[in-house]
């Protein structure tokens, strides 16, 4: 087992090289029998996140480890950028693991019917969250060049947020910055996207390395910087032992911080049509992300808030008018009534239907437990289609 840990630890090495020879190694042991292979499920994720936006998974590690958790099928879903399509491609067909593509982007809704409403974005109204999905992978170049401005745009803004989180925390000794300290947490070198995630994992690495792991931190966050904890989060942070402490920090803090320091998205959001138009010049599905109204938060880094269900029904209709295909949505982040009333509508609309557990913390599990209902069968059978037709239009080279 010390040669197959050696060689997981380097599915995140720098070099993509190094991570995929790595897999290589291992799949060569499990065929020759030394290295027991999981069971396959059933199951699929279409809307895994890597280093490529915000992970602690490489795609080739964010591969293996859907491998190791008996997925069926694996989407790569990254925001603003397709800079890792082609390793996870690889990386899937190392493990003969079937695989899709897709990018995560905002879009301005502002000359719709939806602006000044918030729509699925925490921090700020006409903005919405879409994916594209299944994009035949000619196109992946073509995407990666349109994010590229969007991208430039976004760190724009990503400094003068670094500027204002250093206004909240320069009085207790906490300086980020973001060249030294937010660039090299990302994959920016490479095509890479740079998140408000990035800035706060740096300020948590910082905090961490001023207070150390434990109730120093939490006193801190509570005390100084009014950050409130939910006893499930406090309990994370009071164990110097948590091996994923940064990450469960870097949570509390998208939780309960962000509005603080937040600049609005402006240039760095392309328009919605911009975006539906891209979609069908790479014939790929544009899917809106359907968020709802949240309680208790799964993942721990959203706070409790409302966004479409109130006006669900001119969400539905705008979507149509604007010409998008396809409706995204996790079964674990809703409630049955919340589901059924978004598939109702998606069936009145003739939205394709696609599943995706947003994957971007160590404490995610790569398998939607909820979508084992026999009421989402139809996301298993949608997941094959979206694969089927993404191959086809591959091999077409349309």
């Amino acid at each position: 087992m010390e040669k197959a840990n050696l060689l997981i630890e380097k599915l995140n090495d720098k070099d993509v090289n190094v991570r995929l020879s790595s897999l290589r190694a291992l799949k060569a042991m499990i065929d020759s029998g030394e290295l027991e292979a999981p069971v396959q499920g059933n199951d699929v994720n279409n809307h895994i996140h890597t280093i490529y936006s915000f992970s602690p998974y490489s795609p080739t590690k964010a591969v293996w480890m859907a491998y190791q958790a008996g997925l069926k099928t694996a989407g790569i879903m990254d925001h603003d950028s397709l800079s890792g399509a082609r390793e996870f491609i690889e990386a899937a067909s190392i493990l003969n693991l079937l695989s899709t593509i897709g990018v995560e982007c905002r879009v301005k809704m502002s000359d719709t019917p939806l602006v000044g409403r918030r729509i699925n974005n925490p921090d700020q109204d006409s903005i919405a969250y879409m994916a594209l999905h299944g994009i035949p992978h000619q196109y992946i170049d073509t995407v990666v060049e349109f994010f590229k401005p969007y991208v430039a745009a976004r760190n724009e803004r990503n400094r003068k947020m670094i500027d204002n989180i250093n206004a909240l925390t320069e009085p207790y000794g906490i300086t980020t910055s973001f060249d030294n300290d937010v660039v090299p947490l990302s994959m920016f070198h490479e095509g890479g996207s740079i998140t408000e995630r990035h800035l706060l994992f740096a300020v948590a690495k910082n905090i961490v390395a001023k207070f150390g792991k434990g109730p120093q931190v939490v006193s801190f966050l509570e005390d100084e910087m009014k950050v409130p904890l939910s006893s499930k989060v406090k309990g994370f942070l009071n164990d110097s032992e948590n091996d994923v402490y940064e990450y469960d920090l870097l949570g509390a803090l998208k939780s309960n911080m962000v509005e603080k320091f937040y600049i609005n998205a402006t240039d760095e959001c392309p328009d919605v049509r911009e975006i539906i138009a891209l979609s069908e010049k790479i014939h790929a599905f544009s899917a809106y992300a359907y968020l709802g109204d949240v309680g208790d938060s799964v993942t721990g880094d959203k706070k409790t808030q409302k966004f479409e269900d109130d006006y669900l029904d001119v969400l539905f209709e705008t979507l149509k008018e604007l010409k998008y295909t396809a409706v995204t949505y996790m079964p674990s982040r809703n409630t049955m009534d919340q589901l059924r009333r978004v598939r109702a509508l998606c069936e009145k609309y003739d939205f394709f239907q696609i599943s995706g557990e947003d994957i971007n913390s160590p404490r995610q599990s790569f398998i939607c437990m909820a979508q084992r209902n026999p009421e989402f069968k139809n996301l298993y059978d949608a997941t094959m289609t979206l694969i089927e037709r993404e191959k086809r239009l591959t091999d077409e080279n349309v």
